[in-house]
């Protein structure tokens, strides 16, 4: 073998590692950006996570506090509604765990008119009025005045399985409270598949 095709040799091998050099670090480059196109799609909520599901807009909405309206810009009572949201205290700042605060605005109804009925077994009746509140959007608040009649009914059957021992306490009244959105909620959800009501509160209480 002549001396040329000696100094060859090193060359066409010191070739065929720079190429596989190229080639690995070309694979790297590409798994790389691969990756971090991933993590920024997760991140973002373009794939994964749960932005993936969409949003059913005949559905009654969570309403974050930054979007809550004070009365007359709209809905009933503050809620989520036509026109610009009015700016909250602390727009854009979450609540911290554990420090007090709703994280979702409430949005209050009124219903109209009081209350009457007899106590359970007794000779007295209670007289009350009431306001629904929601974390929800005006839909649950639309969805209350379309089955007014059926919500009063349930309303006043709950108040007619009430005892006198129950509306002479505070506790007994707080059970009461937990007993109308049960029976609220039970009415909205037979009629409308969605119940949405967080809590009732008495604007009139009277035991005569």
């Amino acid at each position: 073998m002549s001396d040329d095709v000696k100094a060859d040799a090193p060359k066409k091998k010191k070739g065929k590692i720079g190429k596989l050099l190229v080639v690995v670090g070309g694979a790297a480059v590409l798994i790389g950006a691969g990756v971090g196109g991933g993590l920024y799609a997760a991140n973002s909520g373009l794939i994964g996570g749960k932005h993936d599901a969409a949003v059913d807009p005949d559905k009654p909405q969570l309403v974050p506090k930054s979007e809550q309206k004070h009365p007359g810009e709209g809905g009933e009572g503050g809620g989520h509604g036509g026109g610009e949201a009015a700016p909250a205290k602390h727009e854009g700042q979450p609540t911290p765990e554990g420090h007090g605060g709703d994280r979702y605005a409430t949005n209050y109804y009124p219903l109209e008119k009081d209350f009457t009925s007899n106590l359970q077994d007794s000779v007295h009746f209670i007289q009350v009025g009431v306001a629904i509140a929601t974390p929800y959007d005006d839909k649950v608040i639309e969805n209350i005045k379309t089955n007014d009649i059926a919500i009063r009914s349930a309303i006043l059957m709950t108040l007619g399985d009430t005892t006198e021992e129950q509306v002479f306490t505070s506790d007994g009244k707080k059970a009461l409270q937990k007993r109308l959105v049960a029976a609220i909620n039970a009415t909205l959800q037979e009629k409308e598949g969605f119940g949405g009501v967080g809590n009732v509160y008495f604007t009139n209480f009277v035991v005569q």
